[in-house]
């Protein structure tokens, strides 16, 4: 695994290739060439100030003579955790929500209608601890929790402000992901994320799922493979130790701004998970992660960028920074000696789009904000081309899913 030092990789193409070499190697790892967004230049000012990145990125789609342009901008954060994991519950609470809002504001200025800040973004990533306390402290209600408070009021207000002053005249929905809160099941710990429309009303997402709000969240995390007590391997994050399965299905949410859902974390490892949102309707959908790079980070540039192009959506991966200590040690089931971190967490967020194109990533080693701009007149453009869909047989998968998880199941292969 590369140090925690080396930048990024699109830092190191730069640096060693030639012009021409250059452009043809990024035509193959990212597809045709995203136009550089002309952001603000008070935007990137507050960006360096606030030491993070600013990166913008626009994705085009052909004119239409019947349908005009379906342009919405979307925020991607990233960032580490700014106090030590063993600072008090409340005081690495109140860090992380003032460094968002301060690159919230910068979204606002950028135009921004969407934002989506990493899985778990109000506390470090500790699920890896599997301890009790303090970390179970961090849940708290979607509803009316700190957090929701928080995106309703301060970053409402802020992101207004800053829209006004930079004559975006658009207003922002903030998808916001974080711990969750206690359910009324028996005292168990779901795994929704909250946020905050541009119309003011709430919704909730699950680890698969994103649902408008009406009561406490019921939808939980997808459990990582076990055995028996342990988990198999430092590939699953230990979270089963925190939440319970899903079962809500894979709802896409009609915003004035297209239709969104979620797919949390590890659910990027599962095709169909973004299959049915795309089924479902879903122009963009959104993977806030924590993942670090021995573990995931020659997988992390395919994913989401092959679950846009199978999908005819955009998709939106965004992973957090850094390396965060813990105070006690802890094993992670490999058969290697306990220890206080997870790993490094090698940012590297970035944006994929049908037709193959996708974002560089922001870096591997500081906090940023990713900016694009997506023509989602795109994906029916695309699909009109491929017809993934309409190609499909999907009666038939349908038919030997439904037997392959019968307990009776065999499969069928044809032997000599």
């Amino acid at each position: 695994m590369a140090e925690p030092e080396w930048e990024s990789l699109e830092q190191c193409l730069e640096k060693h290739l030639p012009p021409t070499d250059l452009r043809e190697v990024k035509r193959l790892l990212y597809g045709k060439e995203t136009r550089k967004l002309d952001l603000p230049s008070q935007a990137l000012e507050c960006a360096a100030e606030g030491d993070f990145e600013l990166q913008g990125y626009a994705f085009e789609a052909a004119e239409e003579q019947l349908r005009g342009p379906r342009t919405v901008r979307v925020g991607l954060v990233q960032n580490r955790i700014p106090l030590p994991a063993e600072a008090p519950v409340a005081k690495q609470v109140s860090a992380l929500h003032r460094r968002i809002e301060a690159i919230v504001e910068v979204a606002a200025m950028c135009g921004v209608n969407i934002i989506c800040f990493q899985e778990a973004w109000t506390m470090p990533f500790a699920f890896c601890t599997r301890e009790k306390l303090p970390w179970t402290e961090f849940a708290e209600s979607a509803e009316d929790g700190p957090t929701t408070r928080f995106c309703q009021k301060p970053l409402a207000a802020a992101v207004s402000l800053s829209a006004s002053e930079s004559d975006c005249g658009r207003p922002c929905t903030e998808v916001v992901s974080h711990t969750g809160e206690e359910a009324q099941h028996g005292g168990g710990l779901p795994h929704p994320g909250a946020g905050r429309s541009a119309r003011g009303r709430a919704v909730e997402h699950g680890r698969r799922h994103l649902q408008l709000r009406r009561r406490p969240g019921q939808d939980q995390e997808e459990p990582h493979p076990q055995s028996g007590r342990l988990q198999r391997a430092t590939a699953f994050v230990f979270q089963s130790t925190y939440y319970m399965e899903g079962n809500l299905g894979h709802p896409v949410f009609q915003t004035q701004f297209g239709r969104i859902a979620v797919n949390i974390c590890y659910g990027r490892h599962h095709p169909l998970n973004w299959f049915m949102y795309s089924v479902n309707g879903a122009d963009i959908i959104f993977n806030p992660s924590a993942t670090i790079g021995a573990l995931s980070e020659s997988m992390w540039p395919i994913e989401a960028r092959n679950a846009a192009i199978a999908n005819h959506c955009f998709t939106c991966a965004i992973n957090r920074v850094g390396k965060e200590h813990f105070p006690h040690e802890f094993t992670s089931g490999d058969g290697k000696k306990a220890h206080k971190d997870f790993g490094y967490f090698y940012g590297s967020s970035y944006v994929a789009a049908p037709d193959s194109s996708r974002t560089p990533g922001l870096s591997r080693t500081r906090d940023g904000l990713l900016v694009a701009e997506l023509n989602l007149n795109l994906c029916r453009q695309v699909n009109d081309v491929w017809n993934f869909k309409m190609t499909g047989r999907y009666d038939m998968y349908a038919r030997e899913l439904a037997e392959a998880v019968q307990p009776d199941y065999r499969p069928h292969i044809v032997r000599e």
